[in-house]
């Protein structure tokens, strides 16, 4: 039987930029930006709640929120379901826009349920807790750095088992984001995606990819010509037309701009001070990288509000 934590917990979930350029699906960036969520196991049976900020009154209240559905997934992984389950959002990262809160949502859920059982960290790997999440994901590509943080290269066995191995990236090598006031939607910018890919496109990322690890761990002047990508983002343009237009003016500039994700936000690797150009009609964050990945505990703060139960 499994044991309990009875008293809050609390889980810190970066947000993260999936492909940068030419890694698709392989590459992932944890960046300063987080949500963060509580949770308790409850006496009352079911699963409740509460989001503020991002997706509030827009996001589902029961066990079909993503945090919701991860975390009962996980316990499941572990053996045992709690009766009942309370979970409180705190969301600062953007809803559909490219910087991963789906991902976000997925590791926050996985790690409360560990937080949640006593010997949860032995129970639940953090290998075990990167397949989980990309099977719920479906693609490591944001799983990855949102669990371990810093630069990630991920891949999987067989289109089954997900692996990853993390780098650290130069600490002059800066983030930012233009944020649109428009949302994307995963689903729609893979269906853009062809089935074949000419030989020569495929090797031209094969080594851009390659160039873009030493880029970003050594040699940051190369970051332009590492983050250059011809398998996703010409055939996802069509559907944002203003994302690859504020990419091309970027890249014009010499800044190394890439489409975030599956966008519709922007993301650019700079060296500051950088002399970036006014964009109009976007939201610019400066976040740092994220060195440290996801991180659960228990809140000892909250739990001097009582426990809804402390047994197995």
């Amino acid at each position: 039987m499994i044991e309990f934590v009875g008293s809050w917990t609390r889980v810190v979930v970066p947000a993260t930029s999936a492909n940068l350029g030419p890694g698709y699906d392989s590459f992932g960036l944890a960046l300063g930006i987080y949500d963060t969520v509580y949770a308790r196991v409850a006496d009352v049976p079911g699963v409740r709640v509460s989001v503020s900020g991002e997706g509030a009154g827009e996001l589902p209240t029961d066990e079909t929120h993503l945090v919701a559905s991860s975390a009962l997934a996980a316990f499941d992984e572990m053996g045992q379901r709690p009766v009942g389950l309370e979970i409180e959002c705190e969301n600062r990262i953007p809803q559909a826009r490219g910087l991963g809160s789906s991902s976000a949502a997925i590791v926050a859920g996985i790690l409360l349920a560990r937080t949640l059982v006593v010997g949860g960290t032995s129970r639940l790997s953090m290998d075990t807790a990167l397949r989980l999440a990309t099977r719920i994901e479906g693609h490591p590509d944001n799983v990855a750095p949102c669990l371990l943080g810093g630069f990630t290269i991920a891949w999987m066995d067989d289109d089954t088992v997900a692996h990853a191995v993390r780098l650290e990236p130069l600490p002059g090598v800066h983030p930012m984001i233009f944020l649109p006031a428009t949302r994307g939607l995963t689903a729609h910018a893979r269906a853009a995606l062809p089935a074949t890919v000419p030989h020569r496109d495929a090797a031209a990322n094969a080594g851009r990819a390659a160039l873009f690890v030493h880029a970003l761990t050594v040699a940051p002047d190369l970051l332009y010509a590492a983050t250059e990508d011809r398998l996703h983002q010409n055939y996802r343009a069509p559907g944002m037309p203003e994302t690859a237009k504020l990419v091309e003016q970027l890249r014009s500039r010499g800044f190394a701009a890439v489409v975030s994700g599956a966008g519709p936000s922007v993301l650019a690797l700079v060296e500051k001070p950088a002399n970036v150009p006014d964009t109009p009609g976007w939201t610019r964050l400066t976040p740092p990288c994220d060195a440290v990945g996801a991180e659960g505990e228990v809140d000892s703060n909250r739990a001097s509000r009582g426990s809804a139960s402390s047994v197995s």
